[in-house]
């Protein structure tokens, strides 16, 4: 159960950062502090559900397209927030195209980093011994 709870916090933690580093670096990516969680948590949804299932299709009728399952999946994910959440919008096809890569490789370095700070303590802990051994 805390692993699910950590890879959920990890997963929304790593689409709040990419869909704010797209926000910050295009001027036609935007936000809204209203819609802000409502498309956070759609975007996270749709990409994680996505992705499985793009992976499948991809690889039972062209394998050879496996590395661009990511950014495909990023960019249904992005549409679907935008279409159906008030709380984003892209505008301008080289916008969209921008978007899709900012947030597909921040999620992925998020996800893969993350663990690792958020986890640190845990780690730190477990491999120092303990001074209070049983007697």
């Amino acid at each position: 159960m805390v692993r699910l709870l950590l890879r959920t916090l990890i997963f929304l933690l790593s689409a709040t950062l990419g869909l704010l580093v797209a926000s910050w670096l295009l001027p036609d990516v935007v936000l809204s502090v209203s819609g802000f969680i409502v498309t956070i948590v759609v975007f996270a949804v749709a990409q994680n559900v996505l992705s499985p299932f793009i992976m499948k299709i991809t690889a039972r009728n062209a394998p050879a397209f496996l590395g661009g399952v990511g950014l495909l999946s990023t960019f249904v994910a992005l549409l679907i927030s935008t279409l159906f959440t008030g709380g984003l919008h892209i505008s301008g096809w080289q916008t969209w195209i921008l978007a899709t890569l900012i947030v597909w490789l921040v999620t992925a370095l998020a996800t893969f980093l993350l663990p690792m700070f958020l986890l640190k303590k845990t780690v730190n802990r477990a491999r120092t011994p303990s001074t209070n051994l049983p007697i």
